[in-house]
């Protein structure tokens, strides 16, 4: 599955938190995050991860791009619900999940269902329903 990791400034730590606690799931998908996030995870687990660019430089318009393309199987997006970040990138990123049946965390706990999910193959009927080119 292809995984997408993303999150803002102030969730970026419990991101790489949560990457260390399940690398051992995570590394058998293949991952991409914006770059500042991802920078952290590599540094964190050694997880091979595809880096986009940086939030602000179009690291969120990326992935848009490749959910829209059927190129992304879940999304864990650590968000920061006090507002102090434009949601702009979350709102986008959650509505094309939605419209394309991608998996979506906006926090931990999702996450760490979703993971679970992931491990016991729950999600597997993605690539029934939505084969790769």
């Amino acid at each position: 599955m292809n995984i997408a990791l993303t999150a803002h400034d102030a969730k970026k730590e419990l991101m790489v938190q949560f990457c260390i606690a399940y690398c051992g799931i995570l590394a058998g998908h293949n991952l991409s995050a914006t770059a500042t996030t991802g920078k952290l995870v590599v540094e964190a687990t050694g997880l091979p991860i595809n880096l986009h660019l940086s939030a602000a430089q179009g690291g969120s318009q990326q992935i848009c791009a490749r959910i829209a393309y059927n190129e992304i199987d879940l999304v864990l997006f650590f968000a920061d619900p006090s507002g102090r970040e434009d949601s702009a990138d979350l709102h986008e990123i959650g509505r094309l999940c939605d419209q394309y049946n991608v998996p979506f965390a906006s926090n931990a706990a999702t996450a760490e269902v979703l993971i679970q999910g992931l491990r016991r193959g729950d999600l597997d009927w993605r690539d029934i329903v939505n084969p790769k080119r």
